[in-house]
């Protein structure tokens, strides 16, 4: 089962949100709050809160352990685009893109290792004795 929360159009460049989302993705919940909180990068408070939304969503929707929540796949998506423009010499302008981001967090909950294929390794042993 999966959780997952979106913040549309931030103020925050895909690129620089990448680089954080990064850093979470595959971890356990409370370890990546812990990551985002010592990320000194201004799209970790943003990325922080996203995390929760998907974490009490996962807790109120669909009944999932919160200690057992795996941050399974964070990504951002290109949102529009601001389009500026600032004043050069010679009266010329140049265009200046303020880029946004949509950013999705989805949580699961850990898949366990399965114990069979630990047995079926100890009984080749066995056999092979």
């Amino acid at each position: 089962m999966q959780a997952k929360a979106v913040a549309k159009t931030v103020r925050i460049a895909p690129r620089k949100a990448r680089m954080v989302l990064d850093l979470i993705r595959g971890k356990e919940v409370g370890e990546a709050i812990a990551i985002l909180n010592l990320t000194n990068k201004r799209t970790s408070p943003v990325v922080e809160k996203v995390l929760k939304s998907a974490v009490a969503n996962a807790e109120h929707n669909y009944d999932m352990d919160i200690d057992s929540l795996v941050v399974s796949e964070a990504y951002a998506d290109e949102g529009p685009t601001l389009k500026r423009f600032r004043p050069r010499a010679q009266g010329r302008a140049t265009k200046i893109n303020k880029r946004t981001s949509h950013i999705t967090v989805v949580v699961s909950e850990a898949v366990s290792e399965e114990p069979a294929a630990e047995e079926t390794e100890e009984n080749k042993v066995e056999e092979n004795a």
